[in-house]
């Protein structure tokens, strides 16, 4: 905090945030470009700007999110200094810095670049560090497993090779340290003396002995519930916090943690009781553990209630027809979910269930084959991302009651390992707990949301594909929940991690009311450009449509990485050649056949209007509902982005600065393709929240009247009354009408258009209100 600093601003960034702003900080846009931000950011309106992970990461990381040093701020991104300069101008604007940590693992791809690691694996388990890591010493005979050789007989290309920080041994690229006193030898036999063995990338779904992030090799599992190791790998973040650098915190993967409640009750200690929020996926109707000091989820959860009441239900009949018609059957969602988490129990996460079973050891009269079985069978039917013992004991309860029906020839091994896995805290149940997270996640969001394409609006992180829609109650019923039990959570419609951006899943929302116009545009592309994965096929279509215009590169990325990840015609480690061609082929019609090229500027032309409406619909309750709303760099205006590496391009800031100023000098613009409507909505809501928080304290239902009632929704936040309007296509046959806000009678101003409205006892005209933009930001004039 600087000298000059007034302390009211100061004691304002340490409070609730009113609105962040996510920023992707990276060696290509550093923390200097940030900082050049910060003037931007506060004429938008937000009191926060929210950073990626800052703290030193791997060489070329472009997220963050394998830190190898917690002592350190990134240099590729501008280390200390330009964080320094960062904060300075944050506070030069008034607003504060929200930092996104990283406690459950630790990026090990370079060992030569990760201290920590590279300690490990030279001194063992005597290192000062071991106790770091989980590592499963006793299974690796006294030695990690590293899986980074191309195939065992790799072992015969390892070198020994002189450094001047003494001898390394080196595979290719990959630079690994030498123990002390391993004397001479052959590269062979020195490796065959050190405290790791490099074997086989291959045999990483089975034979791994220490926890990863998910399936991922190169990101290592921190022991963060042993003090030692929290207040390491925390020291740097606390202190800026005391310094009043840091003002907010976002913890990413708390479900990887031995003991999020523990966790967090010691972040709590440790920072004041700082407005922290936490990246956990809740499934419907799931709540956070009421126990855990946060102020919330970073806000699937939100997304999922936004993107809902925008779908018209009414479109299951159609696109559940179609997508019956490309599979062959109808599909069973709840089916596939548990064939796909068991296809990362038996594959990718092996690994993580021969562990549990090794954890667990011998049950008595269950042979090891049907424990593991058994295991696999809980972790594929578990129905959230994990219990937090005592917390939760009804998932795993009524997880044993549903696979005992489903596998009666299992009931012996689930019941006997019920009472192991219930006992909190102890490490069967923790490393259980640790485990239903990753394969979940793998298995629903990294391969049955990309199996199922009958309506992929609906596959999005926090989502429940199977749910088609829900109704304005639904959606009032919601955020009154939402408002009575955590307020300050975070809300957002797009992250570094959605499937697809706000802005393509609102043109994607459309599909539900042109059903049947979609589906023709499909039989006719699959007869011109058949695959041999139809729903595939589909799924490609979809989001080609969503996010065009766009160029070739990008589409062609998302085809490939979409069919590697469903996993269906071709994986990441077993490519089809032959099918690939055929699925670049079909993309490539998309710009080269001059029919399928005209109907699908001509379809994404039917939609574009509808889904602008969609969009501005989507930000407007987004920002305006309960909770600390977030804008994902760039959204400010359309952004039709497709999954990462998509959706975290490069933004255009002197282009928003432009239009900012344009509405500043008083322009309403059009809803069109600039997105500067979309720039009003975001900056006059955000300043609202900053300049008035008090007309964002309750939360009450609006009522519609009239022959369009179901195409609004609308509330009474204590101040504001935010309107938007929903199912835009039925709305552009019926239109408004007689259609009528029932609000107070007496005089209204909308905040967005600056145009004066009457409430009488008939209400608010709906017509009048909605003529120039399809939302409104009412208060009372």
């Amino acid at each position: 905090m600087s000298v000059s600093e007034p302390l009211d601003s100061a004691a304002r960034r340490r409070d609730v945030p009113t609105g962040t702003y996510r920023l992707q900080v990276t060696a290509e846009f550093t923390l200097d470009d940030a900082a050049a931000l910060a003037g931007y950011l506060a004429d938008l309106g937000v009191s926060h700007a929210y950073a990626s992970p800052l703290l030193r990461s791997a060489s070329g990381s472009t997220h963050g999110y394998d830190t190898v040093d917690h002592a350190h701020i990134d240099e590729s991104r501008g280390g200390q200094a330009g964080f320094d300069r960062l904060v300075a101008a944050l506070h030069e604007q008034g607003l504060g810095l929200v930092l996104d940590l990283v406690p459950n693992h630790m990026g090990v791809a370079d060992p030569a670049e990760a201290p920590w690691w590279w300690d490990v694996l030279q001194h063992g388990r005597e290192s000062a560090h071991a106790a770091a890591f989980d590592i499963d010493w006793d299974f690796g005979g006294g030695r990690v497993r590293i899986p980074v050789l191309g195939s065992a007989d790799d072992v015969e290309k390892l070198e020994v090779v002189e450094t001047p920080d003494g001898p390394e041994l080196h595979y290719y690229d990959n630079r690994f340290p030498v123990a002390p006193g391993t004397g001479r030898g052959t590269p062979q036999e020195v490796h065959d003396r050190q405290h790791y063995e490099l074997v086989d990338w291959r045999r990483a779904d089975r034979d791994l002995n220490y926890r990863r992030f998910f399936a991922i090799n190169t990101l290592a599992g921190l022991r963060a519930e042993d003090p030692e190791v929290f207040r390491a790998t925390h020291d740097l973040v606390l202190r800026l916090v005391e310094a009043g650098a840091v003002d907010g915190l976002r913890i990413d993967h708390p479900d990887g943690l031995a003991d999020p409640k523990g966790y967090l009750d010691r972040l709590a200690e440790a920072t004041g009781g700082r407005w922290t929020v936490v990246e956990k996926i809740l499934e419907p109707g799931e709540d956070l553990p009421e126990s855990w000091r946060t102020a919330g989820t970073t806000g699937y959860d939100a997304l999922a209630e936004v993107d809902d009441v925008l779908v018209d239900p009414a479109g299951a009949t159609v696109l559940s027809a179609l997508d019956t018609e490309l599979v062959g059957a109808p599909v069973d969602y709840a089916e596939l979910v548990h064939d796909c988490k068991r296809e990362v129990t038996d594959g990718i996460l092996g690994s993580e269930v021969a562990r549990l079973v090794r954890v667990i050891g011998e049950l008595p009269g269950i042979p090891r084959v049907q424990q593991t079985e058994a295991l696999a069978e809980l972790l594929a039917s578990f129905p959230v991302y994990r219990t937090y013992l005592p917390d939760g004991r009804e998932h795993l309860d009524a997880t044993v009651a549903a696979v005992r029906e489903r596998r009666p020839d299992l009931a012996a091994a689930v019941d006997a390992l019920h009472p192991v896995l219930s006992q909190a805290g102890s490490e069967a149940a923790t490393r259980f707990e640790q485990t239903s997270g990753p394969v979940m996640a793998k298995g629903v969001e990294d391969s049955a949301y990309y199996r199922w394409a009958r309506f992929v609006v609906l596959n999005e992180v926090g989502g429940d594909p199977a749910r088609f829609g829900s109704t304005v109650q639904e959606f009032h019923e919601a955020q009154q929940r939402r408002a009575e039990r955590k307020p300050q959570s975070m809300t957002t419609l797009s992250t570094h991690d959605t499937k697809r951006s706000e802005d393509t899943r609102a043109r994607l929302a459309v599909l539900a009311e042109l059903g049947a116009e979609w589906a023709d545009l499909v039989r006719g592309l699959l007869t011109r450009h058949p695959l041999p994965d139809r729903p595939l096929a589909h799924l490609v279509w979809q989001n080609l449509v969503g996010a065009w215009p766009l160029s070739r590169e990008r589409a062609h990325g998302y085809a490939e990485k979409a069919a590697r990840e469903a996993g269906t015609s071709t994986t990441w480690t077993d490519v089809d050649e032959e099918f690939e061609t055929a699925l670049h082929e079909m993309v490539d019609a998309a710009y080269d056949d001059e029919r399928t090229h005209a109907e699908i500027e001509r379809f994404a032309a039917r939609l574009a209007p509808f889904g602008r409406s969609n969009s501005l619909a989507q930000k407007l309750l987004q920002l305006t509902m309960p909770g600390v709303p977030d804008v994902y760099q760039g959204t400010e205006l359309w952004d039709l982005s497709l999954v990462d590496p998509d959706n975290r391009r490069p933004v255009d800031y002197e282009q928003r600065r432009r239009l900012l100023a344009q509405l500043d000098a008083g322009e309403v613009p059009p809803v069109d393709e600039t997105g500067a409507a979309k720039l009003l909505v975001v900056s006059r809501v955000l300043r609202a929240r900053r300049e008035h928080p008090e007309w964002f304290a309750g939360y009450e239902p609006v009522a519609a009247t009239g022959v369009a009632a179901d195409h609004l929704v609308a509330f009474d936040r204590g101040g504001v009354v935010p309107v938007a309007t929903r199912l835009p296509v039925g709305l552009s046959i019926v239109g408004w009408g007689d259609t009528a806000l029932q609000l107070p009678t007496g005089a209204w101003r909308d905040l967005l258009t600056g145009g004066r409205f009457v409430s009488d006892a008939e209400g608010l005209p709906v017509a009048g209100l909605l003529e120039r933009l399809p939302v409104a930001l009412l208060v009372r004039d």
